[in-house]
């Protein structure tokens, strides 16, 4: 079985901490429950077919506790409980596990008859110097009936729906939408391609079909096809657009071709195969749309991509069971969807299914997302606002996903360059959300962080924070990011992803070390206050207790805690950290008092020239002060020395760490290495371009821009150690286009770091 896809009958979910899940069962089928952080209670209620309280479909799996204690579980799960005639309010449940399960403790139950169980993560607001956030649990379904022939139950609708249609494989159906109408296309068995088309109602009814038209969009989104975000509209012929994607759950699809035809089965030896054009000429008849040998469609789930060579390929789709796009309509439209026929190549698997669509009413609400999954085989994520959301979106309406959350890209109001020198003049407000946090508790948290981190943790005093980096053992990086000790026992790592919270916890477990790695990145927003007059916007609105420093005291990578506009106010952990290279805070709180954080910084800086900033001016900043990011100066192949950041390996300390055999090693005997360029031309290289010396290249590109302060285009490159220039940086193929560069020491601004320790 190849990772990441499930056997026959068996479904994985998750539980999101302070969430709940509802699930049909049949008699025989087996549920087992996972803690995979451990300490996080779980409750498991059970009901009939009637939705009748069952508390014996599972036997009598432990205490029980009664369900109005538990969240709620948001409209989604009302609207689904409601449907199966189940109260929640008359109903118990069963207490699995407690505040004391150890990491990875599990719990199997088997369905005696057919029924519904509502599996619940309780938990409420942690506060930003606390470390008991709620997390979630795994849930793993295996079916009683599974066999080859096993098919799944489409998922639940994302709310109630006008039109909800099955389309069995070799079909397709026709359907109209009006204006603001929402449409799902359901991929209810994975590996499965669905052609879409719409066409303009209004341009229907003049006797002009418009329908989407791929060459259009592709010109007017600049991408071979929309996704959530800014470029999110399909275009007909005449720059109409038609119909947005608001969520991807999937993230590869295909606008380069035909739906099938009956000339490309012929081709293949199968002539009189059913496909989707022919079946779509059908459909469309009534509309009086002509017929035609292909349509163009938006091939959902279709996997083909473009070769080096520009040559388009073919391979089995991406989609998993349950996975989904969800359109909305910008106009009313006429719609046509199919399931693909293809049993002759890997399109839908060599297995095709069926197809669900489902279409809402323009009333509804759904928010932008894609998804992301923290591993090959965890259950898909939808990108999320952060708390700042409400009062981003106010001033902008350019946002990317971001390690799953949506961040503001640039604010009009300054552009990135105003941003940028707000930062380096004023003071600027940047949201950082999407940084992972992660708790470490327990008497041998001091232990599983000196054996996993490349800096001495045993040096770090209560109130301090210190920049490290996280290894495997070959010496290849996990992750870089912050640690802070809040007290003897307890640490928050804050990163850049979920991977450093997993090998933690792996860690942890194969050494049987005594400590909890709980991951509170839902439960802590933080915001970045950035600039030389960032400690006088801090002093106007911080209140720190007379045990904990001032903002003016707080000394460089140390932090405090306290409260805004004082002692009432919401509670804030400060740190004097930030990502600009200049002097600056971050300040971490509950989603629930976000808005009122950043309306207090933004009152208080006002008078100072305060500035909203996004992504854009920060890469700026941070290119400019040297500062690595993952995906770009290191990776699993990079270790600290080559990614810039050998200060942060502590080879003096008498510990071993996991990979200081493999660093000690790579010291000695460099391959790579980190150089700053700054080139000629005023074009900025992409990522990955190569640094050549003559004809051979030495080297690549890994984060470039145009620098404001410097007047010129700057770089970081990691190159062979043994090259000593002169250096060019090649564009296209290398030898097409050329730019001198030369090396400068970096950081390129601010080399001594007097503004950042200010």
């Amino acid at each position: 079985m190849r990772r990441g896809l499930s056997a026959p009958g068996v479904e994985r979910r998750r539980v999101p901490g302070g969430g709940a899940l509802l699930l049909d069962l049949g008699a025989g089928d087996r549920l087992e429950i996972a803690d995979p952080e451990g300490a996080q209670p779980a409750l498991l209620a059970s009901f009939d077919a009637a939705g009748a309280s069952a508390p014996g479909l599972f036997g009598a799996p432990g205490p029980r506790a009664r369900l109005d204690a538990a969240p709620a579980g948001g409209d989604r799960l009302r609207a689904a409980c409601l449907r199966r005639g189940i109260d929640l309010t008359r109903a118990d449940a069963a207490a699995v596990f407690g505040a004391e399960s150890p990491p990875g403790a599990t719990a199997s139950f088997t369905a005696t008859e057919a029924g519904v169980a509502l599996i619940v993560a309780p938990g409420g607001a942690m506060a930003p110097d606390a470390q008991t956030p709620p997390t979630e649990l795994r849930v793993v379904v295996t079916r009683a009936a599974a066999g080859p022939s096993f098919r799944r139950r489409p998922t639940e609708p994302l709310a109630d729906a006008m039109l909800d249609i099955r389309i069995d494989p070799g079909r397709a159906i026709a359907y109209e939408v009006p204006k603001g109408g929402w449409i799902q296309i359901l991929d209810v068995q994975g590996r499965e391609c669905s052609d879409f088309q719409a066409f303009s109602r209004r341009a229907l009814d003049r006797g002009r079909p418009r329908e989407i038209d791929p060459t259009a969009t592709r010109s007017m989104t600049g991408g071979l096809y929309p996704a959530p975000g800014l470029g999110a509209k399909f275009f007909s012929q005449d720059l109409e657009p038609l119909v947005e994607v608001v969520r991807d759950t999937c993230g590869r699809h295909d606008m380069f071709g035909l739906a099938c035809t009956a000339r490309y089965y012929a081709a293949m030896g199968y002539p009189g195969h059913v496909n989707c054009s022919d079946n779509l000429n059908l459909q469309a008849a009534p509309w009086s749309i002509p017929e035609r040998e292909g349509w163009p469609a938006v091939n959902f789930f279709y996997n083909t991509a473009l070769d080096e060579a520009l040559q388009i390929g073919l391979d089995e789709p991406w989609s998993r069971p349950g996975d989904y796009v969800l359109l909305r309509a910008m106009t009313d439209l006429v719609c046509f969807s199919t399931a693909c026929p293809s049993d002759i190549d890997a399109t839908n698997g060599f297995d095709p299914t069926e197809i669900q669509v489902r279409v809402h009413g323009p009333q509804e609400r759904f928010s932008r997302a894609t998804a992301w999954r923290k591993t090959p085989d965890a259950e898909p994520e939808m990108t999320k606002e952060t708390g700042f959301h409400p009062r981003t979106s106010a001033l902008t309406e350019s946002f990317a996903a971001y390690n799953g959350f949506w961040l503001p890209s640039v604010f009009p109001g300054e552009g990135a360059v105003g941003e940028y020198w707000a930062c380096r003049e004023r003071a600027a407000l940047i949201d950082l959300s999407a940084l992972r946090k992660v708790e470490v508790i327990g008497p041998d948290a001091e232990n599983l962080l000196q054996l996993c981190l490349t800096r001495d943790v045993r040096r770090l005093s209560v109130g301090q924070v210190s920049y490290s980096a996280l290894c495997f053992e070959h010496g290849g990086m996990i992750d870089d990011g912050t640690l802070a000790r809040l007290g003897p026992d307890n640490f928050r790592w804050i990163c850049g992803a979920d991977d450093s919270a997993l090998h933690l916890r792996e860690t942890a477990g194969a050494h049987g070390l005594d400590a909890w790695v709980k991951t509170s990145t839902d439960q802590l927003c933080n915001v970045a206050l950035q600039g030389p007059l960032s400690r006088d916007i801090l002093k106007a609105v911080l209140w720190t207790p007379p045990d904990r420093p001032a903002a003016d005291s707080l000394g460089w990578f140390r932090f405090t805690v306290g409260r805004i506009a004082g002692w009432e106010g919401p509670a804030v952990v400060v740190s004097r950290t930030g990502y600009t290279g200049e002097l600056g805070y971050e300040l971490f709180c509950h989603p629930r008092d976000a808005e009122a954080v950043w309306d207090a910084l933004r009152e208080a800086g006002a008078p100072h020239g305060l500035a909203a900033m996004g992504l854009e001016a920060l890469d700026m900043l941070r290119i400019e002060a040297g500062l690595v990011a993952a995906g770009a100066e290191f990776c699993s192949r990079t270790d600290p020395f080559e990614a810039g950041i050998g200060f942060a390996v502590s080879l003096k300390t008498p510990d071993d760490f996991i990979g200081r055999a493999a660093l000690e090693a790579r010291k000695a005997h460099p391959q790579r290495r980190l150089i700053g360029l700054r080139l000629g031309g005023g074009r900025i290289p992409g990522r990955g371009d190569g640094v050549f010396t003559g004809r051979a290249q030495v080297g690549e590109i890994t984060s470039a821009t145009r620098s404001p302060s410097l007047g010129g285009v700057i770089a970081l490159a990691r190159v062979d150690v043994a090259a000593a220039g002169p250096f060019e940086v090649g564009r296209l193929d290398g030898f097409m286009e050329r730019a001198p560069a030369e090396t400068a020491p970096f950081p390129f601004y601010d080399p001594e770091k007097t503004r950042v320790r200010a």
